[in-house]
């Protein structure tokens, strides 16, 4: 029986190319299919666009989503694929409630409340003000519905979410996943806190 080293003995130097380079097609093809698969199932590596979610993320950058196996939480950053209004792609915001849980939006004291407790919001870098007259229908008051989430902004005067009766409360079926890093610009790269 000849061994492998016997059998490239007697190739010639074009056949030797070829297996080789057969062997590292081969190699490529299952690495894209592993990697299409993880990206599919897995997490998925997403676009922001806009400033709503300022100062947390930015316009432009890059983030990757735990799909699998997430189920929303209170505070979690989430993108959501519900088309409302102007709006048809991917949006990212925050989970402020979910099913069973009271949301009340105080525009006077610029404050969102709870289960009637205050949250405490680090994330935001300004007061939140009342929307101008007309200028959206406005939720201020709900219990979200069990399977469901109430999503906001972090730049909350600049955001569209569920405070705007076209979005509304959020199915958890169109939540693709929860933000867990930037990837992209390499300057903010490192998991969201």
């Amino acid at each position: 029986m000849m061994n492998q080293a016997g059998q490239e003995e007697g190739l010639t130097n074009g056949q030797a190319l070829r297996l080789d380079l057969y062997f590292w097609l081969q190699a490529l093809v299952m690495a894209l299919i592993a990697l299409i698969l993880v990206f599919t199932f897995v997490g998925r590596v997403v676009g922001v666009d806009g400033s709503s979610m300022e100062p947390t993320l930015r316009d432009g950058d890059m983030v990757l989503l735990q799909s699998i196996g997430y189920q929303p939480r209170q505070h979690d950053v989430v993108v959501l694929t519900k088309p409302f209004g102007k709006v048809n792609g991917p949006i990212v915001k925050r989970v402020i409630a979910v099913g069973g849980q009271h949301v009340a939006i105080d525009y006077d004291a610029g404050t969102v409340t709870v289960d009637g407790e205050i949250l405490e919001e680090p994330y935001l870098n300004e007061a939140m003000e009342r929307p101008p007259e007309g200028s959206l229908r406005t939720i201020t008051e709900v219990t979200v519905p069990e399977g469901s989430i109430f999503v906001m902004g972090d730049n909350r005067n600049h955001s569209d979410d569920s405070r705007n009766e076209l979005l509304g409360v959020v199915d958890e079926r169109y939540v693709l996943g929860r933000v867990i890093a930037v990837v992209l610009p390499l300057s903010d790269f490192g998991l969201l806190e």
